[in-house]
């Protein structure tokens, strides 16, 4: 038999996969299945992305490109953050990864050693703990709640840090919660993480999906203050809707971005060629349709949040960014469908609606559902989310 590292071991499958695996085997016995589970836009990406991944097969770009991303690529990434967020950088700030995923993954492997502590505010994206894992490190989970919009703040930061404490994780607006920070708000985290020597690793895929009146908001002016002390993680899967294309950044400083390419060169080497030369089209072209999906995206969360706070027992803050909401529904729960797997076991057998179990999250209350689907699907599906539950 094989003997498999302790560190895989360790790791937890994909609970959203495994939703995914279960509704492909509904379909397959003829059952219709609406899924809410998966975080990908159902929107056509810019004109301006497919026109460049048409030039570069047409150019026959086929052949190797740097490690770190093609330079004019680079200075793409650096013209879209300096321009919506002043950020200060320049090419040698920025490596293109295999989505913002990789980007990640790659940064818990440079600057983690074993039994280094990271700050995860909870809930999460459900890759954060396995990736601090997969690199030696420990995830220091600090929970949040519904009320406070699962916002974290520094005193309850401080209630985690220990001697080991190294990398704070913040991704706005969340992924699973679609809840967002201000600016101020995020600025005070900034500046306490920094004061305690927290290294900041700032998650912003979703940077363009921000509802009015909020903002976005960034870590872009720690950045430029301290650069070797910040790192931005972002790519085009959400806000540009390529997520099947892989193609993610990274901003920090010029050391860090060595390590990353060291490490992506022994391991990846670059990210697809005609991919790069998409993102170098979609992030200097016409930006407009941004605030066209947004609004398309806002009738969507208005509509979902609606229907979902009108269900006796189900109680959901506003999300102002991406396209999830993550109601909590502990109030729901049965001797028997106690937790949020087995309650999203229920709806999918029930209801065929496929939702993400809380858990996964790290939030055992709630369940995520994504809008990231026409609204006419969200009304059957939440037609049919109801009815089930009304039968608990």
């Amino acid at each position: 038999m094989v003997a498999f590292s302790k560190r895989i071991s360790m790791v937890k499958p994909s609970a959203t996969l495994t939703i995914n695996a279960r509704a492909s085997e509904l379909k397959s016995q003829g059952v219709e299945v609406i899924s809410l589970a998966v975080g990908q836009p159902d929107l056509p990406p810019p004109k301006s992305v497919l026109d460049g991944a048409r030039e570069a097969i047409e150019r026959v770009m086929t052949k190797y490109t740097p490690a770190a991303g093609l330079p004019e690529v680079l200075d793409a990434v650096c013209e879209y953050y300096n321009r919506f967020y002043d950020a200060g950088a320049k090419r040698e700030n920025v490596i293109i990864t295999n989505g913002g995923k990789q980007g990640l993954f790659n940064l818990m492997q440079i600057l983690v050693d074993p039994g280094d502590e990271v700050l995860i505010p909870a809930p999460y994206w459900l890759s954060y703990p396995a990736m601090v894992i997969l690199a030696g490190g420990v995830p220091k989970i600090v929970p949040t709640d519904p009320e406070n919009n699962f916002m974290t703040s520094p005193s309850e930061l401080e209630k985690h840090i220990t001697e080991k404490t190294k990398i704070l994780i913040l991704n706005t607006p969340s992924n699973p919660t679609g809840c967002h920070y201000a600016q101020k708000q995020f600025d005070e985290i900034c500046e306490f993480a920094l004061k305690k020597g927290i290294f900041i690793i700032s998650d912003e895929i979703y940077d363009q999906l921000i509802y009015p009146p909020a903002e976005p908001t960034s870590a872009s002016k720690w950045f430029k203050k301290y650069p070797d002390k910040v790192a931005i993680v972002n790519g085009l899967a959400k806000s540009f809707a390529v997520p099947g294309w892989r193609i993610g950044y990274v901003i920090s400083d010029s050391t860090v971005i060595k390590n990353l390419s060291k490490l992506q060169g022994q391991s990846t080497s670059n990210v697809c060629s005609i991919a790069q030369i998409a993102a170098l089209k979609g992030l200097l072209g016409d930006l407009s349709f941004l605030e066209e999906n947004r609004k398309k995206f806002l009738e969507r969360r208005n509509y979902i949040l609606k229907r979902i706070n009108s269900i006796k027992g189900i109680s959901c803050p506003e999300p102002m960014g991406a396209f999830y909401v993550f109601p909590k529904v502990d109030g729901l729960y049965t001797d028997e469908i106690n937790n949020s797997t087995k309650l999203c076991e229920y709806l999918l057998d029930k209801a065929h609606v496929a939702l993400v179990p809380g858990a996964a999250f790290g939030d055992d209350r709630c369940i995520r559902f994504s809008y990231a689907v026409d609204i006419s699907v969200l009304e059957r599906a939440m037609d049919q989310v109801e009815k089930a539950l009304r039968e608990l």
